[in-house]
């Protein structure tokens, strides 16, 4: 390993994932960039150091969430699942996207994982209430998310390739992982949890395997707007193969985060 970079929002956690990972690589040169995906302004100034790194960038993991929190929203005034889960990585990757061009080769594309959930099959993409102003549910708003994730995924993976660039695309479901994300459930389902864990649920390691396969396996080389489970391709919810869909939120995303729409002049 040449080198590595890791971001969080986290700094004591990201620091330990350094020292963790110089043991395990002796060699290996890692480094933690503090962002937090719940902040438009803490993407841009992460975006900003790291270009100021000026090295190349193969592999981005989009994998920051939040699940079931209470209503309430980003320093931007988003809800937070929608404005984490969501927008904090599809400002992110539009950001770093020239680097990504930049990096990839015919033969070495650089490659996208945006980590999404089995709950987007039950998701319902409301573009007239991305906030969820209307009615809040904590299961339809995280459900939403993660339905926008594999929608984001699928149109940029068409954009990538309208534009003949060598970098590719891909949405990940890492299955019931055993992690904090679970602290806002209810007691009686952290009870159960706690009980069962053993057995039906993924430890972290387990969790990320699907994604680590997604971002250096040979066999995903050139290969884009894929859903992936248990390291293998499968299919996703009938809806995200939905194009117009895909354009329609694309568009609208770009005017939340404030950026230009370039996907406008693709079909």
């Amino acid at each position: 390993m040449r080198g590595q970079d890791t971001s969080g929002n986290s700094e004591s956690e990201g620091q330990e994932a350094v020292r963790k990972t110089q043991e395990e690589t002796l060699t290996g040169k890692v480094e933690f960039l503090y962002c937090d995906l719940a902040s438009m302004k803490s993407i841009r100034q992460f975006v900003q150091r790291f270009r100021a790194k000026n090295c190349p960038l193969h592999v981005l993991v989009n994998n920051a969430g939040v699940m079931l929190v209470p209503e309430r929203k980003t320093e931007d005034g988003f809800e937070e699942h929608f404005g984490l889960n969501y927008l904090g990585h599809f400002l992110l990757t539009n950001l770093l996207l020239d680097m990504l061009k930049q990096s990839g080769t015919h033969s070495h594309n650089a490659r996208i994982i945006t980590v999404s959930s089995a709950t987007h099959y039950v998701g319902k993409l409301h573009l007239n209430d991305l906030q969820s102003r209307c009615s809040y549910s904590p299961h339809g708003a995280y459900a939403q998310s993660k339905l926008a994730l594999v929608l984001f995924t699928y149109r940029l993976q068409h954009l990538l390739t309208a534009n003949g660039s060598h970098v590719t695309a891909n949405v990940v479901d890492p299955g019931v992982v055993n992690t904090e994300l679970y602290k806002h459930v209810f007691w009686v389902v952290k009870v159960a949890k706690w009980m069962t864990a053993w057995l039906f649920f993924k430890t972290p390691e387990e969790g990320a395997s699907t994604s680590i396969y997604a971002a250096v396996s040979p066999e995903m080389e050139g290969a884009g707007g894929c859903y992936l489970y248990n390291e293998e391709r499968t299919k996703s919810a009938d809806v995200a193969y939905d194009e117009e869909l895909q354009r329609r939120l694309w568009t609208e995303s770009c005017k939340m985060v404030g950026i230009s729409d370039e996907s406008s002049r693709v079909p």
